[in-house]
C-alpha cells in the first residue's frame, strides 16, 4: 500500500510539475526575451544533468553519441524556443492544451517515416484529437491568423517531440532514458551560453526584482522542470511501470489551465469540451503504445 501511495505521490508532483512549465515560461518572459528563456532552460537543465552525463559517457557507445545530439536539438532545444515564442502571443493554458497532442504526432511520424504499424483504431483516435484541435482553436476569445500562427509553432514543436521519440524508441531502446537525457543537455550547454551572449542577457540589470524573478522562473524550468522531472519520471518507470507513467500525459495540460486560469487567463466551456476531445483521442492513440512514452516528456 505504502509504495502504491509514493508512486501516486510521484505521478502528482511530475502533473504538478510539467504543468507548470508553460506558466514559469511566462513569468521568464516577463523581463527576457523567448530565445534568453528558453537558453536559460537547456542551460540549468545541462548543469543539472552533468554529473549524470559523466557516468553517461563510459556507458554510451561511442557511434550513437550522433544520435543523442541530434536527439537532444530536435526533442529540447528547438521545441523550448518553439514554446517560448509561441507564449509572447498565446496563452499558458492553451499551450499546456496544445502540448497534449505529442503522442499522436509520435503515431503520424512513426507511420509515415518510420514504418510503425497502425490500426483503425488508432486512426478513429487521431481523427477525434484533432477534431478537437481544430474546435479548440475556433473557441478562442482572439481567433485570427496571427495568433494562429503562433499556436502552430506549439504543435510544430510537438512534431519534433514526435519525430524524437521514434528517433529514440528505434535507434536508442537499449540505453537508459536519464543517460540520453544527461548526454543531450550537457551538449547544449555550450550553444545555450551562445545565444544568451548574443542577445544581450549579460547586459540585464539583476538588481531589478522583475529580472531576478524572470530569471528564478527560467532557471526552475531548467532544474526542476526539465532535469528533476526527467529523473522522478525515470525513477516512476522502474517503480510503477510505463502504464502508469503514461498517465502523467492527461494530467500535464490539466494543471496548465489551473494555472492559467490563476493568472487571470480564461477558459470557456467550449475549449474545455474540446480539451476533453483531444485527451480521449490521445488515450485511444496510446492503448497498445506505451512503450514510446517514457521518451516523451524528456523536455516538460
Amino acid at each position: 500500500m505504502q509504495s502504491k501511495w509514493t508512486n501516486w505521490l510521484v505521478f502528482a508532483l511530475l502533473s504538478i510539475v510539467w504543468g507548470s512549465s508553460f506558466i514559469l515560461m511566462k513569468e521568464g518572459l516577463k523581463a527576457f526575451t523567448p530565445y534568453q528563456v528558453a537558453s536559460l532552460r537547456m542551460l540549468s537543465a545541462g548543469v543539472i544533468l552533468l554529473p549524470f552525463a559523466y557516468r553517461a559517457l563510459k556507458q554510451i557507445p561511442t557511434n550513437k553519441m550522433g544520435l543523442i545530439i541530434l536527439s537532444g536539438i530536435l526533442g529540447n532545444f528547438i521545441p523550448a524556443y518553439l514554446f517560448c515564442i509561441a507564449e509572447t502571443q498565446i496563452d499558458s493554458s492553451l499551450a499546456g492544451i496544445l502540448n497534449s497532442l505529442t503522442p499522436m504526432f509520435t503515431i503520424i511520424v512513426g507511420v509515415l517515416f518510420f514504418k510503425t504499424q497502425t490500426s483503425f483504431v488508432k486512426i478513429i483516435g487521431m481523427i477525434i484529437g484533432f477534431i478537437g484541435l481544430s474546435f479548440l482553436l475556433a473557441a478562442g476569445k482572439d481567433v485570427s491568423l496571427h495568433n494562429l500562427s503562433f499556436a502552430a509553432l506549439v504543435l510544430l514543436a510537438t512534431l519534433f517531440y514526435g519525430i524524437n521519440v521514434n528517433l529514440v524508441g528505434r535507434y536508442m531502446q537499449k540505453m537508459g532514458s536519464l543517460n540520453i537525457a544527461s548526454i543531450a543537455f550537457a551538449f547544449l550547454i555550450i550553444p545555450s551560453l551562445l545565444v544568451l551572449y548574443l542577445t544581450g542577457y549579460f547586459t540585464h540589470n539583476f538588481s531589478d526584482p522583475i529580472v531576478l524573478k524572470s530569471l528564478m522562473a527560467s532557471s526552475l524550468l531548467g532544474i526542476v522542470g526539465t532535469s528533476i522531472a526527467t529523473i522522478l519520471f525515470y525513477f516512476l518507470v522502474k517503480r510503477a511501470g510505463i502504464l502508469f507513467g503514461s498517465l502523467v500525459t492527461y494530467g500535464i495540460p490539466v494543471v496548465a489551465v489551473a494555472w492559467g486560469l490563476l493568472d487571470g487567463e480564461s477558459l470557456n466551456l467550449m475549449q474545455v469540451g474540446c480539451l476533453g476531445l483531444i485527451l480521449l483521442g490521445v488515450y485511444i492513440v496510446n492503448r497498445g503504445n506505451f512503450n514510446f512514452i517514457p521518451f516523451f516528456k524528456n523536455k516538460h
